[in-house]
């Protein structure tokens, strides 16, 4: 009776130990095994190398667990038979089905499942070890279903995973609300182009080439814009962008007879299918905050700033000097029609 209590037990915990950690293995979260290979610890490496190639690991859990419940099975069977007889070996049977079932497969993989992070660090040197003793085993087993198995590799997250989980982490108070909130939006930075976030031609403003200083003071005074665009005879002809400052040093200095084309410099020009978030790069590679946007045609559509990128980011940014907020809300509503300075 002693060894057949010490084979059932045996049993039990060798598939349980296979079942366990086959479920953990599955369960932790591959980015944080990324973050656990960063303190350079053996176990935490070595379940990275698991995570990078889980086919021959979980194979070799599969083989040992198959092995535990097929040979451990005939063995338990054959020592019940010698020691109860064929009398109560059904019940016996019987009762060690749902043995297996209850603490060799349900409970183990539920302990592993909750217990994920540390029971796959746990095992990883041990798995990576018989992974490779039974390597001849394993490949001879990949070799005959790679016709089933071939495939894609599935990615480690994507853009609808991390915004529920931003989400989550909101409502569970992991992380704030505000965060949440630049999370979700970053994501609409490769959905909106130029023509999304440009301030329309209709409410552009701009200042004349030939115009001098002195006769447009006051427009310049009363501009909310740090950066003005400089057209030629028209709308379309744009020749470059003024800075606010400067217009203001040169009136200061007295001189108020130059015209603004001596003040101009260059502007950028960007289709209107570009996108936010390449719009994002392009103003910090060319340390400029405004851009032309041009139509199919040629024609200037409006004009873009860094600060509408960073505001799909942010929300609004509205200042004191800011009477409207929406300014492309506002072209809509008043139509075609063209301000000056």
């Amino acid at each position: 009776m002693t060894q057949l209590l010490f084979t059932v037990a045996a049993v039990l915990v060798a598939s349980a130990l296979c079942s366990g950690s086959e479920a953990a293995l599955f369960s932790v979260s591959a980015i944080r095994v990324r973050q656990l290979a960063q303190s350079n610890s053996p176990a935490a490496l070595a379940l990275l190398r698991i995570q990078e190639n889980m086919g021959r690991p979980i194979a070799t859990i599969v083989i040992l667990n198959n092995i535990a419940n097929i040979v451990g099975s005939i063995m338990v069977g054959r020592i019940a038979a010698q020691v109860l007889g064929d009398r109560w070996l059904g019940v016996f049977s019987g009762v060690l089905t749902f043995l297996v079932i209850l603490f060799a497969e349900i409970v183990p993989k539920t302990l592993g499942e909750r217990y994920a992070e540390r029971t796959s660090l746990l095992v990883a040197r041990p798995v990576l070890v018989l992974a490779f003793l039974l390597g001849p085993l394993i490949g001879l087993i990949e070799l005959l279903t790679a016709p089933l198995t071939k495939g894609e590799s599935r990615p480690i997250t994507n853009e609808a995973e991390i915004a529920l989980l931003a989400t989550l982490g909101r409502r569970a108070g992991v992380i704030e609300e505000d965060e949440s909130e630049m999370i979700l939006r970053i994501f609409k930075l490769n959905d909106l182009t130029a023509g999304d976030l440009m301030t329309p031609r209709v409410r552009m403003s701009y200042l004349r080439r030939d115009d001098t200083l002195a006769s447009i003071q006051e427009a310049i005074m009363a501009s909310q814009h740090s950066r003005l665009v400089v057209i030629g005879d028209s709308v379309d002809d744009v020749v470059g962008v003024a800075y606010k400052d400067e217009l203001l040093a040169a009136l200061v200095r007295g001189e108020g007879q130059r015209r603004v084309g001596e003040l101009v410099h260059p502007i950028q020009f960007l289709p209107e299918s570009v996108r936010a978030d390449s719009l994002l790069r392009h103003f910090q590679s060319s340390r400029q905050h405004l851009a032309v946007v041009v139509d199919e045609y040629g024609g200037v559509a409006g004009v873009v700033s860094l600060e509408d990128v960073l505001e799909v980011i942010t929300g609004e940014i509205v200042d004191e000097t800011d009477q409207v907020v929406d300014l492309q809300e506002q072209a809509r509503q008043e139509g075609a029609k063209l301000p000056t300075l």
